[in-house]
């Protein structure tokens, strides 16, 4: 498995821990799913489809399969017909939600006192 993950992830292009960090999570949805996995418990390929609705199937499916590469998230299969499967933080996984708490807050103040100051908004996350 880290194998995988360090042939993904060119290491002759990282040159610090924080360019690690952004390879590893970096994108428009990896966030978005770990996000939801940690405020909201496990959830099935479905269920997370029906959170992120802009996202296509492909692509849940390879950032699901990048985070379980790199141990963010778990997945575990149900033997049964048809399978079950779902998907829920690993430990590295849960130790980014303070992280990305405190990116919701940022956002959060930022979007309140630079963006809608008109108390206009334009979005609303779930």
């Amino acid at each position: 498995m880290a194998t995988d993950v360090k042939e993904r992830i060119n290491l002759k292009e990282i040159n610090c821990e924080k360019e690690l960090t952004l390879a590893v999570i970096g994108g428009k949805w990896k966030l978005i799913i770990l996000w939801h996995l940690g405020m909201e418990g496990t959830k099935r390929f479905s269920e997370l489809k029906k959170l992120i609705p802009h996202i296509t199937q492909k692509m849940l499916t390879n950032q699901l399969r990048e985070l379980e590469e790199d141990q963010l998230v778990y997945r575990k299969v149900y033997p049964e017909v048809p399978p079950r499967v779902e998907y829920s933080l690993a430990p590295y996984g849960e130790s980014l939600m303070p992280v990305l708490k405190a990116m919701y807050e940022w956002g959060k103040n930022y979007g309140e006192n630079v963006i809608w100051t008109d108390g206009n908004r334009e979005f609303m996350c779930r």
